[in-house]
């Protein structure tokens, strides 16, 4: 896959704006960025797409800013010369993917059918866009798609939103899904930002799920951690179980046979993507973690701990 591809996987969502006016292109970003969404597909639907690209690009460099609903070799020309990094099209004509290809810029071409993922691959590709998804069978269509052809990832687009977002991601053959809910033309027009950074941020929450998985209390050997969730489990009825580096008492409440992680002990932090959130956290957070801490399930990352304590807590992201 393009890196540019995986970096917008690591992103989750891309945001599809339609801009009618340049000048809200800079508040526009910034309020994504803010949101945590350093990325967005700017459709050639309006004659502002092409200066409003360029804007994006220039004032953010770190930014994904891409071109969709590109028709034309024209078009992609302003589009790349404007700072477009990606290309999107909502069907898949070979000449424009060539073209693309041509001047080294990835394209993701729009596909709803086995036909179109062969053309496709016929061509090389290996990510397409699946539109317009939900009127077009929606993820089980895209399940059944997949299973002959293991090799095509897909980002999805059209009709996902907040209720649906999770249920896409789910699907590993998903890099991304595409969605303009939080970016809605009449909050653009209306020149509120803070609403629309918001409801970015919202949509990160969404996407990534985090709820507490359990908390770590350092003992100082096994019968301490024995005697510990006796306790709970004597008085709140949260069953004693016993494993090999610590015990459980029922799912959330976990004593280490020893000084484990963190001064006082550790927090799990469950996620629906540990990879996803670590991006998240990074770019928009400041947050660094402890790379040899990273722990794989296969070649998806599953668990890693945060530098920095919280109240004297050893923090660690772990998938759900």
């Amino acid at each position: 896959m393009n890196e540019v591809l995986k970096k917008i996987s690591d992103i989750g969502i891309v945001p599809v704006v339609v801009l009618d006016d340049a000048k809200d292109a800079k508040p526009l970003a910034e309020a994504l960025i803010k949101g945590g969404l350093p990325c967005a597909e700017v459709t050639f639907r309006t004659d502002a797409a092409e200066e409003s690209i360029r804007i994006m690009a220039k004032e953010f460099p770190n930014m994904f800013v891409g071109a969709g609903t590109v028709l034309t070799e024209e078009q992609v020309d302003r589009a790349v010369n404007a700072g477009a990094k990606f290309i999107v099209a909502p069907g898949l004509n070979p000449n424009i993917v060539k073209y693309c290809q041509k001047k080294g810029v990835p394209m993701v071409p729009g596909v709803n059918n086995p036909s179109d993922i062969e053309a496709a691959l016929e061509l090389g590709l290996d990510v397409v866009k699946f539109f317009p998804a939900e009127a077009s069978g929606g993820l089980k269509m895209i399940k059944a798609m997949a299973a002959p052809y293991t090799q095509v990832k897909f980002m999805p687009t059209g009709g996902i939103n907040e209720k649906n977002i999770c249920e896409y991601l789910a699907f590993d053959k998903i890099i991304a899904c595409g969605g303009s809910w939080m970016v809605n033309k009449d909050l653009v027009k209306a020149g509120e930002f803070d609403k629309i950074a918001e409801l970015t941020e919202e949509a990160v929450r969404t996407m990534l799920g985090f709820n507490l998985k359990h908390v770590g209390i350092n003992c100082s050997d096994a019968e301490e951690s024995k005697a510990v969730t006796s306790v709970f489990d004597n008085y709140f009825g949260f069953e004693q179980k016993v494993g090999n580096s610590s015990v459980f008492a029922g799912t959330l409440i976990e004593a280490m046979n020893g000084n484990g992680r963190g001064t006082k002990g550790h927090i799990a932090i469950g996620t629906n993507s540990v990879q996803r959130a670590v991006n998240y956290l990074a770019t928009v957070k400041g947050v660094e973690f402890i790379e040899e801490t990273k722990g794989y399930k296969g070649d998806k990352l599953n668990i890693v701990y945060l530098k920095d304590e919280i109240g004297g807590f050893a923090v660690h992201l772990v998938n759900k």
